[in-house]
């Protein structure tokens, strides 16, 4: 059913946008076409007009972030058509799709996803690398973030709520972390997926937890 969504939060906006096109993917019986894998853009509008009542502007606004993070990707498809001249004319038509850590997103790591950093010399960047308790590696400046997004997450794994919540504070989390490897955290990516995860102060057992990381996160975003 319809209704007006113009007051939905950012990330519930983008996890529904993901989901859609993981569901896509998952039923799929073709690269493209109605019941392709990847979708143009207006069917993409149209959709999720009709399912989640998201307008144009949504869509398109949250589209741009989840293409640049990594989520979902662009596939352009060109074709010529011949013109009555006799010239041919070119045309180029956008298809969007899940990528791999999208489902990755979605499902959570599985045995065939790759390692952060694959193929990167850690050491010829000149950070100083620490590995954490859950197998995220960080720049040892951030280690008291690190370890306190840690902490929150085995209290959020071992709190009684659904494992679709489960997964979403987990995803958010890693989000997070993978953003302190960097010399440069983008930090606007830290601040977005750090308004889902401060939600986590509601679950029991995770509210001190909570607090503590949000000191952390303050002191990076004041940086």
């Amino acid at each position: 059913m319809s209704m007006n969504n113009d007051d939905r939060e950012p990330n519930e906006i983008r996890k529904i946008m993901l989901r859609y096109f993981y569901d896509r993917n998952v039923n799929a019986t073709s690269a493209r076409g109605k019941n392709g894998s990847s979708v143009k853009i207006s069917t993409l509008k149209a959709e999720l007009k009709g399912d989640q009542g998201l307008s144009q502007k949504q869509v398109q606004c949250h589209l741009t972030y989840l293409t640049s993070q990594g989520w979902v990707e662009e596939q352009e498809v060109q074709k010529q058509f011949k013109a009555k001249s006799g010239s041919f004319i070119p045309s180029t038509t956008s298809f969007y799709q899940i990528t791999a850590a999208g489902i990755d997103k979605i499902e959570g790591e599985g045995e065939f996803t790759m390692p952060k950093f694959s193929g990167i010399n850690i050491e010829a960047t000149g950070q100083n690398i620490i590995t954490l308790g859950d197998g995220n590696k960080i720049a040892a400046e951030h280690s008291g973030l690190g370890k306190a997004l840690v902490d929150l997450r085995d209290a959020i794994v071992n709190s009684q709520v659904t494992e679709v919540q489960k997964m979403d504070y987990v995803a958010d989390i890693d989000t997070i972390q993978s953003q302190l490897a960097k010399p440069k955290p983008n930090m606007g990516i830290v601040q977005a997926a750090w308004l889902s995860v401060k939600n986590a102060t509601a679950l029991n057992g995770c509210a001190s937890l909570v607090s503590k990381v949000a000191a952390f996160i303050g002191g990076l975003l004041a940086s």
